[in-house]
């Protein structure tokens, strides 16, 4: 959607759709992966900055910690789910 008919746009578009999809909810994390790479909702360029103490770098660092871990957390349940679902479908294979 973000290229025309004869697809030459796609490069000045890149950025834009990187961002959109970094900043949509992941299915499987339940999180932004903006927001699981650094911690942080991405700005959006026209919100105002609040004004406030600087977070410390130890905070900073396990509260990324803490996020990293609850999408790995969410990733791994995603994955036993879809083979659980998978299995299913999986038959018994011939010995030959």
């Amino acid at each position: 959607m973000f290229i025309d008919h004869q697809q030459e746009q796609w490069p000045e578009w890149l950025g834009t759709a990187e961002f959109v999809y970094n900043n949509k909810v992941n299915a499987s994390i339940k999180v932004l992966p903006f927001k699981a790479n650094s911690s942080r909702d991405p700005r959006m360029g026209f919100e105002m900055r609040r004004k406030g103490k600087s977070e410390g770098a130890k905070e900073f660092a396990e509260r990324i910690k803490k996020t990293q871990e609850e999408a790995q957390a969410a990733l791994k349940k995603t994955q036993e789910e879809m083979k659980k679902q998978a299995d299913k479908k999986r038959g018994e294979t011939e010995e030959y």
